[in-house]
């Protein structure tokens, strides 16, 4: 029979046990589109690196460059496949905590 070895965590969780103000909702309201703005920034850079890699795929005098394309294009994919996981698992962390704390779910 195998055992889990269990890790203890670095940090406890946080436990909220006064009542919310409009302080701590609005920074809740700030922390959320602040996720959704890392979001934008991750497609952003990512649409800037596929508009690189294609034109560095088109020219025609630079084909030793050629390679540069296909690298700038294959990080656009890792970006935004980055971002996306990123914003989603900060998003089911920030509803589980808002959750927690009894807020609305359009939150």
């Amino acid at each position: 029979m195998k055992r889990k070895i269990k890790i203890p965590p670095i940090v406890k969780p946080f436990e909220h046990k006064e009542k919310l103000i409009l302080r701590d909702y609005l920074a809740m309201q700030r922390t959320t589109l602040a996720n959704e703005r890392t979001l934008f920034s991750y497609i952003r850079t990512s649409l800037y690196l596929v508009i690189g890699g294609i034109g560095l795929l088109k020219l025609e005098d630079f084909q030793s460059l050629r390679w540069l394309g296909y690298v700038a294009l294959g990080i656009s994919a890792l970006m935004i496949i980055y971002g996306l996981v990123r914003y989603l698992v900060l998003k089911r962390t920030l509803t589980k905590f808002y959750r927690d704390l009894g807020m609305p779910e359009e939150v």
